[in-house]
């Protein structure tokens, strides 16, 4: 009597591989995502609708948080490394500090110009307001040395956020926008002049 031979079914290496998508960095992702979009143009929607509500989760508190520790996360330890005499010449500790400041800024900004370019208005201006909340929470230093050094950042780096959203550098649309007056008047007491950067009147009563 022959015996049957068992009959094997194919498995699926899905089942004993790991997660090939969950494991992609960020740029094969996306290149993942082009080529899915290419073959299904049909999907595109849905994904810009997807991309737009990841997009759209900002919070100006949590931004202001995240500005406030950038800036207060350097020690004497990161001044030295930057000031002092270099192969290059001699780098003021002022001059040192005001760069380190800028660095750890510099990525709120962009964020907020990103989203500006992608016509993300609204997420733009609570990316915007965290900045100046984050700015205005260390205006007089926080007990921070390097921010000691450049007592001028908080202020000069504010008014330039402010030009780029009302559209004067930058980012220009031809139109201005404004800074909410009550966002100031909350948040920004001693900033007045927040308004008159962005070309408003500063009345704190309007």
């Amino acid at each position: 009597m022959t015996a049957k031979k068992a009959s094997r079914k194919p498995q699926s290496r899905a089942a004993d591989s790991p997660n090939l998508l969950d494991k992609l960095e960020s740029h094969e992702a996306a290149a993942v995502l082009s080529g899915l979009l290419a073959r299904h143009a049909e999907l595109r929607t849905e994904a810009e609708a997807i991309a737009r509500s990841v997009l759209a989760k900002v919070s100006m508190l949590t931004v202001a948080a995240e500005v406030e520790d950038a800036l207060l996360q350097f020690g004497y330890d990161d001044l030295n490394g930057r000031a002092g005499r270099h192969s290059w010449g001699y780098v003021e500790p002022n001059e040192a500090a005001g760069e380190l400041l800028e660095e750890a800024i510099k990525p709120f900004v962009t964020q907020m110009t990103r989203h500006l370019g992608m016509g993300l208005e609204t997420e733009a201006l609570g990316i915007c307001q965290g900045i100046l909340l984050g700015l205005y929470q260390v205006r007089d230093g926080s007990g921070n040395d390097i921010l000691r050094e450049v007592p001028e950042f908080p202020d000069e780096s504010a008014a330039y956020v402010v030009g780029l959203w009302a559209g004067k550098d930058g980012v220009k649309t031809g139109r201005r926008r404004n800074i909410p007056p009550e966002f100031v008047r909350e948040h920004l007491p001693e900033w007045d002049w927040v308004l008159e950067a962005a070309g408003q009147k500063a009345d704190k009563e309007s």
